[in-house]
């Protein structure tokens, strides 16, 4: 089967409007806690902090760079294992420990040429409501919490933790033409 209708296919419940809001996209910011993450503390006898990611968020991140997208978190929550995560994926930016996701994102967009309308925001609770609210494309887990769905431009098929990211990376890569493209790069023999 062609790598194009493989692409379409699985995409072909997304709507057009989402797929033009995706196609604009710059910049993807997304929370941890409940999206890179299922939302799961570890906490040891001596107080390490555990989580678990799902590897599959993490490929993706050089790709969306070499298309023209940027690759930011911005999360509620202190965490060494969340900034080593972040770093060991090389994001664009991290910030930690933030009440207010909003300011935070306009202060980022202050020392970027981007828009508010190319920024996509992947949130599952209470505290990505203002971000969400404010960016050209916001996504929730499907686990995300119910009364925050509605405010989404796109509910996720996938959970946190389980490769939610991956899956807003490959519709906005998608949205831009260039998923396909990228996966024929991996699939190609050495005689073609």
């Amino acid at each position: 089967m062609e790598t194009e209708k493989i692409i379409r296919e699985y995409f072909s419940g997304v709507s057009q409007e989402v797929l033009e809001k995706a196609s604009k996209i710059k910049l993807l910011v997304t929370d941890v806690d409940g999206v890179l993450t299922d939302g799961g503390i570890i906490y040891d006898d001596l107080g390490t902090e555990y989580k678990k990611y799902n590897v599959k968020d993490g490929l993706i991140v050089q790709h969306l760079r070499k298309n023209g997208v940027m690759v930011g978190a911005i999360t509620g929550r202190n965490s060494k294992v969340v900034e080593n995560r972040c770093e060991e994926l090389r994001f664009d930016f991290h910030y930690h420990g933030i009440k207010d996701k909003g300011k935070k994102l306009d202060e980022v967009l202050e020392t970027l040429e981007i828009q508010l309308s190319e920024v996509a925001y992947i949130g599952d609770d209470l505290i990505d409501l203002p971000i969400m609210s404010r960016v050209g494309f916001s996504v929730v887990p499907s686990d995300g919490l119910f009364y925050v769905k509605p405010h989404a431009d796109y509910v996720s098929s996938i959970a946190g933790g389980k490769g939610v990211f991956r899956e807003v990376s490959d519709l906005i890569l998608h949205a831009k033409g260039r998923l396909a493209p990228l996966v024929e790069t991996f699939t190609k023999k050495d005689d073609e």
